[in-house]
């Protein structure tokens, strides 16, 4: 690591420090963020299979009345 002058060797470990949090910040994040789009993902598919179970459930039933005709 090349120091600036006036900057001293012992500086290191905070700026260790510091990268280390930033990078569990970061990860944080990206945790939540997958969290967040796999939840609203799961909500869209049941939504999208609750409409579809609707949709075929009418379907039968008038399938059901055209028979009886």
């Amino acid at each position: 690591m090349v120091f600036a002058p006036g900057e001293k060797p012992g500086n290191e470990p905070e700026e260790v420090k510091l990268q280390n949090a930033s990078k569990q910040i970061v990860q944080n994040a990206i945790r939540q963020a997958v969290r967040q789009v796999s939840q609203e993902s799961r909500q869209r598919e049941e939504s999208t299979s609750d409409n579809r179970g609707t949709v075929q459930l009418g379907v039968g039933e008038l399938t059901k009345k055209h028979e009886k005709k």
